[in-house]
């Protein structure tokens, strides 16, 4: 048996290839899969369920047939932290908390989609902190959706220009954060994305298990009770 990871798809309309590639992965074997994780950044970006593309329905109505034999689980991302509870139920998918601590295999594991530990990009943990409370976010879905749309674009143009400026160790996670959480959760290992860096660091008795992103290609980290491994595929 083994249990599947993937994160930072990042699916929009403007690039059909990633949908065709994440489609085309939902329609392998699993039949020896215990559970799906999606660590984030499932979409470029989210400006609530109401407002939900077409292409976005369909990836909702093929995960909802995948969800009827397959568990799927589902933790927010940087783009897509107003998914909300609508478009899980659709999906079939288990909204899970920002931290999600569970034991996979006999080993206790954290997962995240990672952000959070990128503590030396202070703009944006101020950034994140204010997106996160619950009156922003009562706030922003009362706006039209003609106004989440350019607020929405703005801030993506606004980020995009932010990383170009930024040297990659500051938007890569802190060491010492990494260590805190897993002495906070007593965790042998985290899984997490949000980077594009996919590895498997090995830290002492524990390790961090970076996810891939989706942008040249697939990225699928998979658990057994014995293994880790990460693989992946160009995309067409």
């Amino acid at each position: 048996m083994r249990t599947l990871f993937i994160g930072d798809l990042h699916l929009s309309a403007a690039r059909p290839d990633i949908t065709r590639a994440f489609l085309g992965f939902l329609e392998q074997d699993f039949s020896d899969v215990d559970a799906l994780y999606i660590l984030g950044d499932l979409f470029e970006v989210w400006v609530g369920d109401d407002l939900a593309e077409p292409f976005a329905q369909d990836i909702a109505a093929r995960l909802k047939r995948l969800s009827d034999t397959t568990p799927l689980y589902f933790i927010h991302g940087n783009r897509d932290f107003l998914l909300g509870k609508a478009f899980a139920n659709a999906s079939g998918m288990q909204l899970l908390d920002e931290v999600h601590v569970t034991e996979i295999y006999g080993v206790r594991t954290v997962l995240l989609h990672g952000d959070s530990l990128c503590t030396l990009d202070k703009a944006y943990q101020r950034f994140r902190r204010f997106r996160n409370l619950s009156v922003a976010k009562w706030l922003y879905s009362l706006l039209p959706q003609s106004r989440r749309l350019k607020i929405a674009a703005a801030i993506r143009a606004k980020s995009q220009r932010s990383n170009s400026e930024k040297q990659d160790y500051i938007m890569d996670v802190e060491p010492g954060a990494v260590e805190a959480l897993l002495d906070a959760t007593g965790a042998k290992q985290m899984i997490h994305g949000h980077t594009h860096r996919p590895a498997i660091h090995a830290l002492g008795e524990r390790k961090r298990i970076v996810v891939g992103d989706w942008y040249s290609q697939s990225s699928v980290l998979t658990l057994t009770a014995e293994s880790a491994s990460l693989s992946s595929l160009p995309l067409e």
